[in-house]
């Protein structure tokens, strides 16, 4: 081994020489297994729409209904989510949150 050798080696060649490795992180850990997991999902989702008892066109079809209603039940509650931000916000304003906090005190 050359002394160009032990300049160009890094904390993982050195440690490897020993017989050691670094220490994995939560982090580094956590999303390895979420990875393996969302892949694990996706296949099964897969292996499930192609053992499934309905025909293609069928299950195409129910699919897009669904995602459709989920889609506009997110859309609605959404609005709904903006209209009642929009409304504590006028009623912050007023000073309506300070009125209500006083009821509260007084056990009202």
């Amino acid at each position: 081994m050359k002394l160009q050798d032990l300049r160009d080696l890094d904390k993982d060649d050195f440690l490897g020489m020993l017989g050691l490795q670094t220490k994995r992180t939560f982090t580094s850990e956590l999303l390895g297994t979420l990875g393996t997991f969302g892949i694990g999902l996706l296949v099964g989702a897969g292996v499930a729409l192609l053992l499934a008892p309905k025909p293609g066109h069928e299950l195409r079809h129910d699919l897009r209904a669904k995602i459709r209603r989920g889609k506009g039940e997110a859309e609605d509650k959404s609005s709904a989510g903006v209209g009642e931000a929009s409304a504590n916000r006028l009623r912050f304003r007023r000073g309506g949150w300070r009125m209500r906090a006083q009821r509260s005190e007084c056990g009202v």
